[in-house]
């Protein structure tokens, strides 16, 4: 069953421009990754202040290799390092199967 993962990262005020442009640079290894399906980095806007960063998955048995790989080790460090200090001051994972879909017609 596909499964949706949801990273909510509180962000700094002000530091927005900051997180985008470090997602821009990011190391892009999950692209690689086997059951890896898609990702998106959703700003906030009216209402909501977090940022979402939403993967989907073949599995959660891919979502697991994915997080337990090297490549996400190498890839978080990446975004740890990255210039003018944290971005981020808090985040929580979000998981989801997926039920239902629908496509354009």
């Amino acid at each position: 069953m596909e499964v949706v993962k949801i990273n909510a990262i509180e962000v700094a005020p002000g530091r927005g421009a900051a997180l985008e442009e470090r997602f821009a640079n990011r190391a892009a290894e999950v692209e690689e990754m086997p059951g890896f399906l898609g990702f998106e980095l959703l700003r906030p806007t009216a209402g909501e202040t977090r940022y979402f960063v939403y993967t989907r998955w073949q599995s959660e048995e891919h979502y697991r290799a994915w997080v337990e790989s090297p490549a996400f080790t190498r890839g978080h460090a990446q975004a740890a390092t990255g210039t003018g200090g944290p971005v981020a001051s808090h985040s929580q994972l979000l998981s989801f199967e997926v039920v239902q879909t629908a496509q354009p017609r």
